[in-house]
């Protein structure tokens, strides 16, 4: 099964990537290599999600704002280079979380992205991955994760 067929099959929505509050770009392509900026959970509202983990929010809430952001990632993709039939791997993740100090589940939180991005593209979806925790993140975010795809020669 393709990852767009799996996407169907899944009944997931997989959102325009979001606008860049600033002056750089949501992805920058070079040669093969697709580079995707920091991206955090957007609400079906388009509001960001917010709180800090250990304080605000559950890790149970965090995993699944990084799934959105995951989703979000996918629909990146999509939108650079025209199908997610054209991954060829998900390289590297750098995943965010805003989090108290001596919150210590920082994995367990970007888990949401990393398993969704498994969930559709299977092995091509299986990549190196930092989890790191943050004083604070862009207005107030709870994660961002940014990534860098490989795209399939030809595409």
């Amino acid at each position: 099964m393709t990852p767009e067929q799996r996407v169907r099959e899944l009944n997931l929505e997989l959102p325009a990537p979001p606008a860049p509050i600033g002056n750089f770009l949501p992805w920058r392509r070079v040669g093969q290599l697709l580079y995707l900026s920091g991206q955090g959970p957007r609400n079906p509202d388009g509001k960001v999600s917010v709180g800090r983990l250990g304080k605000d929010c559950t890790v149970e809430r965090g995993y699944d704002d990084a799934r959105k952001v995951g989703l979000q990632i996918l629909g990146t993709i999509r939108h650079a280079v025209g199908s997610l039939d054209h991954v060829e791997a998900v390289i590297k993740l750098l995943g965010m979380v805003n989090a108290e100090p001596d919150f210590k589940d920082h994995p367990k939180v970007i888990n949401g992205c990393s398993d969704v991005l498994v969930e559709v593209l299977g092995e091509r979806g299986r990549h190196a991955r930092s989890a790191v925790g943050m004083g604070s993140l862009p207005n107030g975010m709870t994660v961002e994760v940014e990534a860098i795809i490989q795209i399939a020669n030809g595409y």
